[in-house]
């Protein structure tokens, strides 16, 4: 069902792709469904799957020419592998060569190559069951690699195209897109190899610098997986810092000059930095604005307002009016004994925090957790952003989701790797 479900997702369905990977999975895995075990389940799914993924490239020219397999394909073979490392404990497979595989997606021979597909565009659409058919043909014409999935009025809808107006148009003419996400694939295919040596203070390879743009963003990050997220938002230059280890003016005003734009707009995402931060307008000729946030979901939060056509204090004011309106939160470890509002702090507590200071105490990380998501999430909002940081096992991650399912069921949920030290989880929620 699945598999049926999957392919009636896909506009233009095309063989050798993760779709097909997935049907030959499911038929594996029927084999097996009578031994009332699910790890045989799933080991008879795995192998199907890797017999259709070698073929791969038998199906599609594009794979066959770069002498690899569907990456799609590959990512669900590597989701089996989790599903039996949990079931049973073997092994997780050595990562891939990224060489060997590659997207597929749905593109036909003969068609426009998702390469020279340059933006992915993906939104939610309010709108009714019956407009949707039209907007898949409308679609059809804008793009490839489409997928639109949902129903009773809600939709998740999904395309690469060099057409981003039409794109957002066709949902506006049938209902309310929202919680739209443009992606320049080209500038993605470099994101890896930028932010780490943007991140560890290497010099950046000039090939892949940003591109020019009216007014550039510099943001603190204190960790790659946090950078990674900027970046894909638009941010053009990253300063490593954080939380005891602030950059100095020196440092921000050379990420400023290197930008690629003479406005630029610099978001300290820490209260110490602040400071740092409006030093540098008098330090360089170009025009910078500060947007004075506090933490790493503000600073994600902002970004939402950023135009890189505007000038800087134009989007400053923007940014900032999106910074104040996130609620946010945070958990670490407290580091000696005192007093809150929310009781006596112990050494080694876990600790949750808002704007206000501290709000739960707890001997365990997902006790201060969700007693602090409790506190900061209402019935009613949208969504929760969660920022997890490095050494945090599995189970408490899981443990965060399975709290917003059960206690705020309307609040959708997103989790991203940031890999922050000292703070095992940021919180933003809108």
């Amino acid at each position: 069902e699945s598999s049926i479900s999957a392919d009636g997702a896909v506009v233009k369905p095309v063989e050798g792709t993760i779709l097909t990977v997935v049907r030959e999975s499911a038929r594996s895995a029927m084999k097996a469904k009578q031994s009332g075990s699910i790890t045989a389940v799933i080991e008879e799914a795995l192998a199907g799957g890797e017999i259709a993924l070698e073929k791969t490239p038998e199906q599609l020219e594009v794979l066959r020419e770069a002498g690899v397999v569907d990456a799609g394909g590959a990512g669900f073979l590597l989701l089996l592998n989790a599903f039996l490392h949990v079931l049973d404990g073997r092994d997780l497979p050595s990562p891939q060569d990224v060489s060997q595989v590659a997207n597929a997606t749905d593109n036909s021979p003969g068609e426009v190559q998702i390469a020279d597909l340059r933006y992915e565009v993906m939104y939610l659409l309010n709108a009714p069951d019956e407009a949707m058919d039209e907007f898949k043909r409308v679609w059809a014409g804008l793009g490839d690699s489409i997928v639109v999935v949902g129903g009773d009025g809600l939709w998740n809808c999904h395309i690469h195209t060099n057409d981003i107006g039409p794109t957002i148009e066709a949902a506006i003419e049938i209902g309310r897109p929202h919680r739209i996400r443009v992606t320049d694939l080209a500038e993605e295919v470099m994101e890896e190899k930028w932010v780490r040596e943007a991140t560890e203070g290497g010099k950046v390879d000039e090939a892949i610098a940003p591109t020019p743009v009216p007014c550039a963003v510099v943001a603190v990050s204190p960790a790659a997986g946090i950078s990674r997220i900027f970046h894909s938002m638009g941010v053009q230059e990253l300063v490593l810092g954080g939380q005891s280890m602030n950059p100095s003016t020196a440092e921000l005003l050379a990420a400023v000059e290197h930008a690629p734009a003479e406005e630029v707009v610099i978001l300290p995402n820490n209260s110490n930095i602040v400071a740092v931060a409006r030093a540098v307008d008098s330090e360089t000729q170009k025009s910078v604005a500060v947007v004075p946030t506090n933490s790493i979901p503000e600073g994600l939060a902002c970004l939402f307002g950023y135009d890189p056509q505007a000038d800087s204090a134009t989007n400053a004011k923007a940014m900032a009016e999106l910074s104040d309106g996130v609620t946010i939160g945070e958990v670490t470890q407290a580091i000696r004994d005192s007093a809150s509002l929310a009781g006596a702090v112990s050494e080694g507590d876990w600790i949750g925090l808002d704007r206000e200071g501290i709000r739960s105490i707890g001997s365990s990380l997902l006790e201060a957790a969700t007693s602090l998501l409790a506190q900061i999430v209402a019935p009613d909002d949208e969504l929760l952003s969660v920022i997890v940081g490095e050494e945090v096992s599995e189970a408490d991650t899981r443990g965060i989701s399975e709290w917003v399912s059960e206690n705020r069921p309307s609040v959708e949920i997103e989790i991203h790797s940031g890999g922050q030290s000292h703070y095992p989880f940021f919180f933003g929620v809108e």
